[in-house]
Formats: structure tokens, sequence, C-alpha cells
């Protein structure tokens, strides 16, 4: 039924904030006019891109750049 059935998105990651830090992402994704879990979902796969970097583009064919030795 999927084209890709590993893109379904059915893994869940626990994340906890404080109040201070719930405060500023929803006040953030209000900003943005983003419901919060898209906002910190969209800024953690970004980051995780910006370090090891990657495109989601490189990540969907399933291959990781080596790093230089």
């Amino acid at each position: 039924m999927y084209p890709d059935p590993k893109r379904i998105r059915n893994k869940r990651l626990t994340v906890r904030f404080d109040g201070y830090e719930e405060k500023l992402l929803k006040a953030m994704a209000e900003y943005l006019g983003e419901q919060p879990t898209t906002l910190i979902r969209d800024l953690a796969l970004r980051q995780a891109e910006e370090l090891l970097g990657v495109s989601r583009e490189s990540l969907q064919d399933g291959s990781l750049p080596r790093a230089a030795a």
C-alpha cells in the first residue's frame, strides 16, 4: 500500500522539557504557525543532518557518507 514501508512514522522517542523550555518551544511554534511536536521533530532532524553533514535525500537511499580519515 505504501511505496516505502520504512517511511511510515511508527517509531517513538520521548523527550522531556521543564516548564521554561516548554514555554519557549510553544511560543516558537505559535510564532511559526506549527504544532509544537512538528517543530521539535523538524529541529531535531535538521540538527542531526547538520552534525552528520548529510541531507534527508542522502538518507533516503540508506547510505551515510564516511568520515574522512
